[in-house]
Order: C-alpha cells, then structure tokens, then sequence
C-alpha cells in the first residue's frame, strides 16, 4: 500500500520557497520564490538580496532614512531573481511566492510569460504597489491565488 501522507505540489514548492528565503540577509523580510513549469519540474528559484557583484556587506540594510542609505533602490526581489536565474523559457509556468509580488516584479512576471501566482502573504495589500500589481496581472489574465496551509509542520535538520 502506498503512503498517505506524502506533501502535496503546493506544500512542496512554497516549501521550496521559504527554504529559499532563508538565504536572503536582509535582517527584516526574508521572501523565497520557486517557478516550476505545468509539469510540476522547478525551472528556477531565488531570493531577495544584493545584485551579484554587490557585496552585500557594503550595501545598506535599513527600513528607513535617506533613500540611498536604504536598501529599496539597491534589493533584487526574489520573483526578479528568480526569473533572472532561470535558464529557460518561463511561459506557462507557476510562481510560488512567499510574499504577494510588488508592482515592478509584476511587470517581469508578465513579460516572462508565467501565468500563475502561488503566494503565501498579502500583507502589503493596501500599499499602492500592490495594487498596481494586482491591476496589472488581472489585466493580463494571470491567475493568483493565496496558499491554503493546510497546518502541517515538516521539519528539516541541518
């Protein structure tokens, strides 16, 4: 008899996701991404954190001051990263997400060809860009949904 209890896709590539967050440095938001393709195989993933070539050591953190002295102009997104590591056509695919992409993500996603959003939180859903975001990927016909858990806990030691 085969198990019952194995992961389903979506618990599997938003684990992917957050598991990919956990590389990124910044010490107050931490976004994971996975783009898998119709046939359930991951085509690529990323993180939010420095451009390459960056060193992130140099690069400002902070939430808030000067815009230069923030990290807004300089953080790749992990949807940006993520379509920008893949080394193959997007169109047609899935995004997990661990955060409801911005409105500049949105614009990339839509020029990728992915048409549908997995995402976990919508916590900026008042912010401008959010609903800039929205309009845009409703006005284009991508799909979004927000991820159902489920509450299963999968443990993974290091």
């Amino acid at each position: 008899m085969k198990r019952q209890d194995y992961i389903t896709w979506d618990e599997y590539f938003m684990g992917i996701a957050l598991l990919s967050a956990q590389r990124s440095k910044d010490s107050n938001t931490q976004v994971g991404a996975c783009i898998v393709s119709d046939e359930n195989k991951i085509l690529t993933v990323g993180y939010n954190g420095m451009p390459t070539g960056c060193n992130d050591d140099d690069m400002p953190w902070e939430r808030e001051g000067a815009k230069l002295n923030t990290k807004y102009p300089f953080v790749c997104h992990a949807e940006l990263n993520a379509i920008l590591n893949s080394g193959t056509s997007l169109k047609g695919s899935r995004l997990y997400v661990t955060l409801f992409p911005c409105n500049e993500c949105a614009k990339a996603i839509i020029q990728s060809g992915i048409r549908e959003i997995v995402y976990m939180s919508d916590k900026y859903a008042d912010s401008e860009e959010t609903m800039a975001s929205k309009l845009m990927l409703d006005m284009v016909g991508i799909k979004c949904r927000q991820y159902q858990s489920n509450g299963r806990t999968v443990t993974i030691e290091l």
